[in-house]
């Protein structure tokens, strides 16, 4: 069947939490309590591993293939407008974002700033800190870098939730 990057990640968390479920009842049924005075097959939840096992074989069988065509999908895949494929996006994304922190922290710096200093109190010199770059310059370049970051997260988006990719399960 063929599916969307988005579609694909929506049936895997699908997936998961059915391997949750059964997974969550094999534990609370795999073992039983029954007193010395009852009967023990009376009490006996119905519970087969075999069955359980192979119901967690399948659906591990799907979560490997989707996840492995959606790895083939990702280094396949470009994202228009920015000539890089889906995984180098999603490398680039999250460098970007420490840039753009960066940035952040040395745009909200001012030009001089007193520095503390222990000796300054004792010796009545003033030491001050002084920005070594053009402050503008740096304010331009992270407003522009959060133009980038939002539309390179847009076209991924478009890219995961219209290209479709053949998934056989």
């Amino acid at each position: 069947m063929l599916y969307t990057s988005a579609e694909a990640n929506k049936l895997l968390k699908k997936l998961a939490e059915e391997k949750q479920l059964i997974e969550k009842d094999e534990d609370l049924k795999s073992t039983f309590n029954a007193a010395t005075t009852e009967d023990p097959e009376k009490l006996r939840p119905a519970y087969s591993y075999e069955d359980t096992t192979t119901a967690l074989d399948e659906i591990n069988t799907k979560i490997r293939k989707i996840k492995h065509a959606i790895n083939v999908f990702n280094t396949v895949t470009e994202v228009p407008e920015f000539g890089m494929t889906i995984d180098q996006v999603l490398i680039y994304l999250p460098q970007l974002s420490r840039r753009i922190a960066i940035l952040r922290q040395m745009s909200t710096r001012m030009s001089k700033m007193r520095a503390s200093s222990i000796f300054g109190a004792k010796t009545g010199i003033i030491d001050y800190t002084y920005i070594n770059y053009d402050l503008i310059k740096v304010k331009k370049d992270y407003q522009e870098l959060i133009a980038l970051q939002a539309k390179i997260q847009t076209a991924l988006d478009v890219v995961n939730s219209t290209e479709k990719m053949e998934i056989d399960i």
